[in-house]
């Protein structure tokens, strides 16, 4: 059986890369950036697309979340949370001190700030991807080091000369991998996630969207405002909470939202991950089996 192919932020040794490692009879193939990856999964080229939707320091990805709202029908189908250690990466010989470049993706080179602001010597260079700083300092004979992961170090014979710079210990990344059509199946512990679009601006339009959510009993987990690239002020919602289409209430409540009060979009729902997302899930389970057993008990007593 042909594996699927998965698009994923290249070059080898990215966080993209390691997350991708994650998936199970898939081949993985490195793009040159985010729009690239979800690009190829649009039109066929690949099968899935796996990228980095928000950080736990910088939060969301632009390219990412702009190029499922705007750009292509993709949908959602697993998310993968890693967490992100980051180290300085630099050919043997160099020390921190020596250092006065250093490379990195955008979000990266944000999440050490603080370390980068200590070395004396150094200006800050955006690369596409960290493996890819890690891949031009390799080349380079210059005195530059990268910020990426250990496995980008053994990948292009670099030393971590410094590790662990990032500012906040917990940081992490969720990825998110989307194909073209299918939704996952559900699991008793979901996320769905959807942008609404407006019509008109107008007072208490934001909150009758919510409240449609609030007298379901529906739990948002995230709201985000998208600039729609229509023009100054024009905003669109970004929205993630608990529950599946498959799901009657989740999908009476999109439904009552496309009807009456905005135009939604679907990107997915998919199970939750993370600790306690299998306990969760078991919790659910047995909360449902235990609501039809008891469903089944009252109906039964209806007379014919």
């Amino acid at each position: 059986m042909a594996l699927a192919r998965v698009g994923f932020l290249g070059p080898e040794g990215s966080f993209s890369h390691e997350a991708a490692a994650k998936l199970e009879n898939v081949e993985a193939v490195a793009c040159g950036s985010i729009p690239e990856v979800l690009a190829s999964v649009a039109n066929g080229t690949l099968e899935l697309g796996l990228v980095p939707l928000e950080n736990a320091i910088e939060g969301t990805v632009s390219a990412s979340i702009d190029g499922l709202v705007f750009d292509h029908e993709l949908v959602i189908e697993r998310e993968i949370v890693l967490p992100i250690h980051l180290h300085l990466l630099a050919r043997p010989g160099v020390s921190p001190a020596e250092v006065t470049k250093v490379l990195s993706y955008v979000h990266a080179l944000e999440q050490c700030r603080g370390y980068v602001a200590t070395l004396p010597l150094a200006t800050t260079i955006q690369t596409t991807s960290t493996s890819q700083a890690a891949r031009d300092v390799a080349s380079s004979n210059e005195p530059w080091a990268a910020v990426g992961s250990l496995v980008a170090a053994d990948l292009f014979g670099l030393e971590a000369i410094a590790q662990n710079i990032e500012d906040h210990p917990d940081n992490a990344t969720r990825f998110i991998l989307v194909g073209r059509d299918a939704i996952a199946s559900p699991t008793g512990n979901d996320r769905t996630s959807i942008v609404c679009f407006q019509d008109a601006n107008h007072p208490g339009s934001l909150y009758a969207i919510l409240g449609r959510f609030a007298a379901r009993d529906i739990n948002l987990t995230k709201l985000e405002s998208r600039p729609t690239k229509q023009g100054l002020g024009d905003y669109c919602f970004v929205m993630e909470f608990e529950g599946h289409v498959a799901d009657d209430v989740v999908a009476d409540c999109l439904a009552d939202l496309q009807a009456h009060l905005t135009r939604v979009k679907f990107l997915g729902s998919y199970p939750v991950t993370g600790a306690g997302a299998e306990d969760r899930r078991e919790e659910v389970g047995e909360a449902r089996k235990s609501a039809s057993t008891w469903i089944a008990s009252i109906r039964s007593r209806v007379r014919t």
